[in-house]
């Protein structure tokens, strides 16, 4: 399962996304994932994002939006985001309703974001074939969000069609919650940005390449009409923190390992940008050594708030969601990490 948070300070936010493997028995993940959440509602993180994956170790967060009320339960303030609702994979008048029955059970604490998916396992096992899977997802977020905005739903595309349909209950927050699209190839930025929507960025390619698909995301909304300006652009990093410089190298050394074993190898590439990492890259470059040279952002607490700070400038990082690799990481970041950027 993956989760994140953040706090803010005068528009700047600072996330945390954790990334809980299914080392254990499921009940004892769970339980460990509700402890740390509910470290986060009092320690002043904004939100707590949920990963939506399905048939792998790599997140055993399958039904999003029910886990997202067992959260909502055990928490006063945080706010509660999706990275991502799969959107391929549903009903959209279903996903329309979930979520926006979500926001209201939470009185309003809901992000939503949501993806195309890449792992062909997901698409053979849903009966949804891949080549379709990019339209799917762009159909069913215009249909959620116009089920949102509407009274009545009218809707003809591709895949799906409705006329006069009254979806409720309608979404707390006016017009809906804030919503995100995760994008990562040109092609879906493009998409985006065509329409306005704000984009989530991924943690697995490096902070040099965020850096420029930030900036042709920029360039494409400006081109349509519409302004970066006032958005907030999550950018997802992975985290190894340690009270020395090598033991964080061995903690980041050791979830590369398990994250390009469990998720970024090149058999599950669908839908992933070309270059990135894990996305079947032609370099003959370990991939584990790339993700501690670019992707992985690693050190003592010093070091992060240094790295942070940098990033800040290079990359335009603002809204960051990070997935520590470690429980110690967690709590290091939580403890000497978060109050000196926030």
């Amino acid at each position: 399962m993956a989760r994140a948070g953040s706090c803010s300070d005068e528009g700047r936010r600072s996330a945390v996304l954790q990334l809980a493997q299914a080392d254990g028995p499921l009940e004892q993940v769970y339980e460990r994932a509700l402890e740390r959440i509910a470290i986060m509602d009092r320690s002043g993180y904004d939100a707590v994002w949920l990963a939506e994956h399905h048939f792998t170790g790599y997140s055993v967060c399958p039904a999003v939006h029910l886990m997202a009320m067992r959260v909502a339960a055990c928490t006063e303030r945080l706010r509660i985001g999706t990275a991502v609702s799969l959107a391929a994979f549903y009903h959209p008048l279903r996903l329309a309703e979930e979520v926006a029955l979500l926001d209201v059970l939470t009185g309003g604490r809901v992000n939503w974001g949501a993806g195309r998916g890449f792992d062909p396992t997901e698409f053979a096992a849903f009966g949804v074939p891949i080549e379709e899977s990019a339209e799917r997802f762009r159909e069913a977020v215009e249909i959620v969000l116009a089920a949102w905005t509407h009274e009545q739903l009218d809707f003809q595309g591709r895949y799906w069609g409705f006329e006069g349909v009254e979806v409720l209950p309608k979404p707390t927050q006016k017009p809906h919650p804030p919503t995100w699209v995760a994008a990562t190839s040109p092609g879906a930025m493009e998409w985006a940005a065509s329409r306005g929507y704000t984009i989530l960025m991924d943690p697995h390619s490096p902070c040099t390449q965020i850096a420029r698909k930030r900036e042709h995301y920029r360039e494409r909304l400006e081109a349509h009409g519409h302004s970066i300006e006032g958005r907030e652009i999550p950018m997802a990093r992975l985290l190894a923190v340690a009270e020395t410089e090598g033991e964080a190298l061995e903690i980041a050394r050791r979830g590369a390992a398990w994250t390009v074993g469990s998720y970024a190898n090149p058999t599950k590439a669908v839908g992933i940008a070309p270059g990135t990492v894990g996305a079947g890259d032609v370099s003959r470059q370990d991939p584990v050594v790339r993700y501690l040279d670019d992707v992985v952002l690693y050190g003592t607490p010093d070091r992060l708030v240094d790295r942070l700070a940098q990033l800040q400038e290079e990359m335009y990082l603002d809204y960051l969601l990070c997935a520590p690799l470690s429980h110690s990481s967690f709590t290091l970041f939580t403890d000497k990490v978060l109050p000196r950027i926030a």
